[in-house]
Protein backbone atom coordinates (compact mmCIF):
# COMPACT_ATOMS: atom_id res chain seq x y z
CA UNK A 1 0.00 0.00 0.00
CA UNK A 2 1.30 3.60 -0.87
CA UNK A 3 0.85 6.02 2.22
CA UNK A 4 1.68 10.36 1.51
CA UNK A 5 1.89 11.93 4.73
CA UNK A 6 1.60 15.37 5.16
CA UNK A 7 3.59 16.63 7.97
CA UNK A 8 6.99 15.48 9.41
CA UNK A 9 6.82 16.40 13.32
CA UNK A 10 6.39 13.45 15.62
CA UNK A 11 2.76 12.19 14.78
CA UNK A 12 3.89 12.04 11.04
CA UNK A 13 7.11 9.91 11.50
CA UNK A 14 5.11 7.93 13.91
CA UNK A 15 2.28 6.82 11.87
CA UNK A 16 5.17 5.83 9.14
CA UNK A 17 7.61 4.12 10.99
CA UNK A 18 4.37 2.17 11.97
CA UNK A 19 3.21 1.38 8.15
CA UNK A 20 6.54 0.71 7.13
CA UNK A 21 7.18 -2.04 9.99
CA UNK A 22 3.78 -3.71 8.15
CA UNK A 23 5.85 -3.53 4.72
CA UNK A 24 3.87 -0.11 3.36
CA UNK A 25 5.11 2.33 1.07
CA UNK A 26 5.74 5.81 2.69
CA UNK A 27 6.27 9.61 1.20
CA UNK A 28 6.27 12.04 3.94
CA UNK A 29 5.68 15.65 3.12
CA UNK A 30 6.59 18.86 5.09
CA UNK A 31 7.36 22.53 3.64
CA UNK A 32 10.48 23.01 7.27
CA UNK A 33 13.58 22.55 6.26
CA UNK A 34 13.95 22.09 10.54
CA UNK A 35 11.04 19.18 9.73
CA UNK A 36 13.30 17.24 7.44
CA UNK A 37 14.59 15.05 10.26
CA UNK A 38 15.12 11.95 7.63
CA UNK A 39 17.89 10.06 9.96
CA UNK A 40 14.57 9.44 12.11
CA UNK A 41 12.52 7.35 9.59
CA UNK A 42 15.33 6.54 6.58
CA UNK A 43 13.10 4.19 4.65
CA UNK A 44 10.64 6.67 3.78
CA UNK A 45 10.43 8.78 0.87
CA UNK A 46 10.98 12.35 1.88
CA UNK A 47 9.77 15.66 -0.08
CA UNK A 48 10.16 19.28 1.17
CA UNK A 49 7.18 20.68 0.18
CA UNK A 50 3.79 22.61 0.72
CA UNK A 51 1.57 19.83 0.97
CA UNK A 52 -1.04 22.10 0.56
CA UNK A 53 0.40 23.08 -3.15
CA UNK A 54 -0.94 20.99 -6.47
CA UNK A 55 2.38 20.82 -7.90
CA UNK A 56 3.79 19.06 -4.25
CA UNK A 57 1.31 16.69 -4.39
CA UNK A 58 2.15 15.87 -8.00
CA UNK A 59 5.83 15.42 -6.64
CA UNK A 60 4.54 12.92 -3.98
CA UNK A 61 2.38 11.50 -6.66
CA UNK A 62 -0.02 11.50 -4.68
CA UNK A 63 -2.61 9.84 -7.71
CA UNK A 64 -0.81 6.71 -6.95
CA UNK A 65 -1.86 6.55 -3.16
CA UNK A 66 -4.04 4.44 -1.83
CA UNK A 67 -4.63 6.16 1.56
CA UNK A 68 -3.05 9.56 2.50
CA UNK A 69 -2.61 11.09 6.72
CA UNK A 70 -2.87 14.86 7.67
CA UNK A 71 -0.82 14.70 10.01
CA UNK A 72 0.04 18.25 10.30
CA UNK A 73 0.05 20.46 13.65
CA UNK A 74 -2.49 22.41 11.60
CA UNK A 75 -6.02 22.07 11.22
CA UNK A 76 -6.72 24.07 8.24
CA UNK A 77 -3.43 22.50 6.14
CA UNK A 78 -5.01 18.66 7.09
CA UNK A 79 -8.13 20.12 5.69
CA UNK A 80 -7.04 21.63 2.27
CA UNK A 81 -4.81 18.64 1.97
CA UNK A 82 -7.86 16.30 2.04
CA UNK A 83 -9.57 17.94 -0.47
CA UNK A 84 -6.95 18.77 -2.92
CA UNK A 85 -6.31 14.71 -2.35
CA UNK A 86 -9.65 13.31 -3.02
CA UNK A 87 -11.14 16.23 -5.90
CA UNK A 88 -8.39 16.70 -7.55
CA UNK A 89 -6.58 13.49 -7.18
CA UNK A 90 -9.24 10.96 -6.31
CA UNK A 91 -7.26 9.75 -3.78
CA UNK A 92 -9.36 6.15 -2.36
CA UNK A 93 -9.46 6.80 1.15
CA UNK A 94 -8.21 10.11 3.59
CA UNK A 95 -7.61 10.43 7.15
CA UNK A 96 -6.84 14.03 8.74
CA UNK A 97 -5.71 14.83 12.46
CA UNK A 98 -7.83 17.15 14.12
CA UNK A 99 -5.87 19.14 16.88
CA UNK A 100 -8.36 21.72 17.89
CA UNK A 101 -12.00 19.76 19.04
CA UNK A 102 -13.91 22.96 18.08
CA UNK A 103 -12.81 22.43 14.47
CA UNK A 104 -14.49 18.41 14.26
CA UNK A 105 -17.53 19.62 12.76
CA UNK A 106 -15.37 20.46 9.68
CA UNK A 107 -13.81 17.01 9.13
CA UNK A 108 -15.85 15.61 6.98
CA UNK A 109 -16.65 14.18 3.57
CA UNK A 110 -17.46 18.13 2.14
CA UNK A 111 -13.97 18.83 3.03
CA UNK A 112 -12.66 15.42 1.60
CA UNK A 113 -12.23 13.36 5.03
CA UNK A 114 -12.94 10.22 5.16
CA UNK A 115 -11.57 9.41 8.53
CA UNK A 116 -11.25 12.08 11.69
CA UNK A 117 -9.26 11.43 13.87
CA UNK A 118 -9.34 13.68 16.70
CA UNK A 119 -6.77 12.55 19.79
CA UNK A 120 -8.49 14.61 22.58
CA UNK A 121 -11.69 12.68 22.32
CA UNK A 122 -9.92 9.27 21.73
CA UNK A 123 -8.76 10.43 25.09
CA UNK A 124 -11.25 10.73 26.55
CA UNK A 125 -12.89 7.50 25.50
CA UNK A 126 -10.03 5.63 26.69
CA UNK A 127 -10.02 7.50 29.90
CA UNK A 128 -14.03 6.92 29.90
CA UNK A 129 -13.74 2.98 28.99
CA UNK A 130 -10.78 2.39 31.62
CA UNK A 131 -12.75 3.16 34.53
CA UNK A 132 -16.69 2.76 33.74
CA UNK A 133 -18.76 -0.44 34.28
CA UNK A 134 -22.09 -1.05 33.03
CA UNK A 135 -21.95 2.09 30.75
CA UNK A 136 -21.94 2.25 27.11
CA UNK A 137 -18.79 4.28 25.70
CA UNK A 138 -18.21 5.37 21.99
CA UNK A 139 -14.44 4.62 21.25
CA UNK A 140 -14.88 5.59 17.84
CA UNK A 141 -17.07 6.63 14.57
CA UNK A 142 -16.42 5.98 11.18
CA UNK A 143 -17.47 8.95 9.31
CA UNK A 144 -18.11 7.64 6.27
CA UNK A 145 -21.29 5.23 7.21
CA UNK A 146 -21.45 6.77 10.81
CA UNK A 147 -21.28 3.88 12.51
CA UNK A 148 -20.13 3.89 15.99
CA UNK A 149 -17.44 1.44 18.08
CA UNK A 150 -18.88 0.84 21.01
CA UNK A 151 -17.55 -0.72 24.33
CA UNK A 152 -19.16 -1.87 27.32
CA UNK A 153 -17.80 -3.95 30.33
CA UNK A 154 -20.83 -6.48 31.37
CA UNK A 155 -21.02 -5.66 35.39
CA UNK A 156 -22.01 -8.36 37.68
CA UNK A 157 -25.48 -7.65 38.04
CA UNK A 158 -26.20 -7.89 34.52
CA UNK A 159 -28.86 -10.05 33.50
CA UNK A 160 -26.94 -12.06 30.65
CA UNK A 161 -24.17 -13.10 32.54
CA UNK A 162 -24.10 -16.95 32.19
CA UNK A 163 -25.95 -16.62 29.18
CA UNK A 164 -24.85 -17.62 25.22
CA UNK A 165 -24.31 -15.10 22.87
CA UNK A 166 -27.07 -16.16 20.88
CA UNK A 167 -29.49 -15.73 23.08
CA UNK A 168 -29.38 -12.78 22.95
CA UNK A 169 -31.80 -10.61 20.93
CA UNK A 170 -29.34 -8.07 19.55
CA UNK A 171 -30.97 -4.04 18.12
CA UNK A 172 -31.29 -4.30 14.58
CA UNK A 173 -27.79 -2.80 12.95
CA UNK A 174 -25.49 -3.92 15.88
CA UNK A 175 -22.92 -6.73 15.99
CA UNK A 176 -21.02 -8.02 18.72
CA UNK A 177 -17.16 -7.79 17.22
CA UNK A 178 -15.34 -9.06 20.38
CA UNK A 179 -15.62 -10.14 23.88
CA UNK A 180 -12.10 -9.03 25.77
CA UNK A 181 -11.65 -11.40 29.05
CA UNK A 182 -9.01 -10.20 30.87
CA UNK A 183 -5.43 -10.12 28.30
CA UNK A 184 -7.95 -12.25 25.96
CA UNK A 185 -9.49 -11.29 22.72
CA UNK A 186 -12.23 -13.58 21.69
CA UNK A 187 -13.84 -13.76 18.89
CA UNK A 188 -17.65 -14.46 19.60
CA UNK A 189 -19.60 -17.09 18.40
CA UNK A 190 -23.34 -18.33 19.20
CA UNK A 191 -22.15 -20.71 21.62
CA UNK A 192 -19.73 -18.35 23.68
CA UNK A 193 -21.16 -17.64 27.55
CA UNK A 194 -20.61 -13.95 28.80
CA UNK A 195 -19.17 -13.66 32.25
CA UNK A 196 -19.06 -10.79 34.38
CA UNK A 197 -16.32 -8.43 33.51
CA UNK A 198 -16.10 -9.07 29.52
CA UNK A 199 -15.35 -5.85 27.69
CA UNK A 200 -17.70 -6.24 24.80
CA UNK A 201 -16.79 -4.33 21.84
CA UNK A 202 -20.10 -3.66 19.38
CA UNK A 203 -20.46 -1.84 16.19
CA UNK A 204 -23.43 -0.26 16.07
CA UNK A 205 -25.23 1.58 13.49
CA UNK A 206 -26.03 5.21 13.24
CA UNK A 207 -29.65 4.91 14.13
CA UNK A 208 -28.66 2.55 17.18
CA UNK A 209 -29.66 4.15 20.59
CA UNK A 210 -26.66 3.49 22.70
CA UNK A 211 -29.29 3.94 25.93
CA UNK A 212 -31.25 0.79 24.43
CA UNK A 213 -28.15 -0.73 24.00
CA UNK A 214 -27.32 -0.11 27.76
CA UNK A 215 -30.59 -0.90 29.18
CA UNK A 216 -30.09 -4.42 27.18
CA UNK A 217 -27.02 -5.44 28.30
CA UNK A 218 -27.28 -4.03 32.21
CA UNK A 219 -30.79 -4.70 32.63
CA UNK A 220 -33.39 -1.43 32.83
CA UNK A 221 -33.03 -1.15 37.10
CA UNK A 222 -29.37 -0.46 36.63
CA UNK A 223 -29.93 2.63 33.75
CA UNK A 224 -33.24 3.97 34.86
CA UNK A 225 -32.78 4.86 38.72
CA UNK A 226 -34.73 4.36 41.45
CA UNK A 227 -38.04 3.94 41.63
CA UNK A 228 -40.01 6.72 43.23
CA UNK A 229 -41.53 6.23 46.61
CA UNK A 230 -45.18 4.69 47.44
CA UNK A 231 -47.31 7.15 48.92
CA UNK A 232 -47.48 5.97 52.46
CA UNK A 233 -51.17 7.43 52.75
CA UNK A 234 -52.96 7.13 49.19
CA UNK A 235 -55.98 9.33 48.81
CA UNK A 236 -59.03 7.42 48.67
Amino acid sequence: MRVVIAGAGSVGRSIARELLAHDHSIVIVDKSPAAMRVADVPDADWLLADACELSALDDARVAEADVVVGATGDDKANLVFSLLCKTEFGVPRTVARVNNPRNEWMFDESWGVDVAVSTPRIMTAMVEEAVAVGDVVKIFTFHQSGADILELTLPAGSPWVGTRVGAIDWPTDTVLACIVRGPLPIAPTPDDTLEAGDELLLVAGQDVDPGALQALLVGPAATAGPAPAADPDPAP
